[in-house]
């Protein structure tokens, strides 16, 4: 109806061409297929550089020539990453598998009364800090992935509950009326209108904590479950500047290449007409 009323208050001029998209036509076209193609080849070019252990010692030896050994030696790099992601992917996943159904309940009836309490558990979850977690999991749970994903977990909680209340908050309450007035049950309502309206928020928040896991997951290194806080805690052990570079900047681009990804995947899952213009 909008539409409609559009181009009858703009008359033929509000219309587009025939054969002209109105989005740019070519333009847009190209724009679609331009960043995924230039995360591919990011992907590859990081890919590359973590499984050339002698690549990465020839540039850390050309930035501290004092070094003895410029690069940890064991592991390497490429299996140093490969924990790290791993360690990643299991804790953002159990993240988000717990975070947006929590968020969900809160809105709904039945979990409006504890919303209070899931707001202050993952206030404190986000404020507590997870060295602190291993601290008092290591007794329960001992070395190893399990302490270091309970806390990664429940530092992450926050953005993604966050995110998924703020986003099925904003749904139009006509959008929700109107789906109800057709005869759709509540669940279908939740199915087919507010999580399509809100995916674009509740994505935000989990990009932001998988952002949060991939750089706190370096302290999985203190409980022996690997990962790039390996070099980095060895590194300040030993004085050894090569060491920490390794990890650190290792940590911050795959964090910005997981980001990148998250983006075009929200973008991806967001309806066509909530998508933001392509610049």
């Amino acid at each position: 109806m909008a539409v409609a009323e559009g181009a009858a208050s703009g008359g033929v001029d509000a219309l587009p061409a025939r054969g002209v998209p109105a989005d740019g036509g070519g333009r847009a076209i190209r724009s679609s297929w331009v960043a995924p193609a230039v995360l591919v080849v990011a992907w590859i070019v990081f890919v590359v550089v973590v499984t050339n252990q002698a690549l990465v010692a020839s540039i850390l030896g050309a930035l501290f020539p004092g070094a003895r050994s410029p690069v940890l030696p064991d592991p390497t790099l490429a299996a140093l990453t490969a924990e790290h992601l791993l360690i990643v992917l299991i804790a953002s996943g159990i993240a988000v598998l717990i975070g947006v159904p929590l968020g969900i309940w809160v809105t709904r009836a039945s979990g409006a009364d504890f919303r209070a309490i899931v707001s202050a558990g993952v206030d404190f979850g986000q404020v507590f800090p997870p060295i602190a977690v291993l601290a008092l999991m290591l007794p329960i749970l001992g070395l190893g992935l399990k302490p270091a994903i309970v806390a990664l977990v429940l530092y992450a909680l926050f953005p993604i509950v966050s995110s998924t209340v703020a986003g099925l908050e904003n749904v139009s309450v006509a959008a929700v009326d109107a789906a109800t007035g057709v005869g759709m049950s509540r669940g279908q309502v939740l199915r087919r209108i507010e999580l399509p309206l809100s995916v674009a928020v509740i994505m935000a928040g989990i990009r932001t904590s998988v952002i949060i896991i991939v750089g706190t997951a370096t302290i999985a290194a203190a409980t022996g479950a690997g990962g790039l806080g390996l070099p980095i805690f060895t590194g300040i052990s030993t004085q050894n500047l090569g060491y920490i570079l390794e990890g650190a900047v290792t940590v911050s681009v795959l964090a910005l290449l997981l980001d990148a990804t998250l983006a075009l995947v929200e973008r991806w899952v967001t309806p066509k007409g909530l998508r933001e213009p392509v610049g």
